[in-house]
């Protein structure tokens, strides 16, 4: 996807087992579109079309101090820094599968 708005779009299309959510992205970033999936999973008034609460992994190019927590706080469930080592996104999807 392109951006956060299509990430949107596509989950009301499609229930994925699991987000690879990269959090620098034009028009609106994967911390906001995480924020806004995590809004419409707790809220009683909002029907997800998605299995609920699906998993969203980071993908970051930063890797400083505190990126995690930046993507804990925007309801990610785990993190991964660019570029991603093939050991890594095997133990996240370990981790986090459905």
């Amino acid at each position: 996807m392109a951006n956060g708005l299509e990430v949107l779009e596509a989950l009301e299309q499609i229930s994925y087992d699991l987000i690879l959510m990269d959090c620098h992205m034009p028009e609106m970033d994967g911390y906001e579109a995480t924020r806004l999936i995590r809004e419409r999973e707790q809220s009683p008034n909002q029907r997800c079309r998605w299995k609920s609460p699906v998993h969203i992994i980071a993908i970051t190019a930063n890797a400083m101090p505190g990126d995690d927590e930046k993507c804990l706080a925007a309801g990610m469930n785990d993190c991964l820094s660019k570029p991603v080592r093939l050991i890594e996104l095997k133990g996240v999807l370990e981790r986090w599968q459905p």
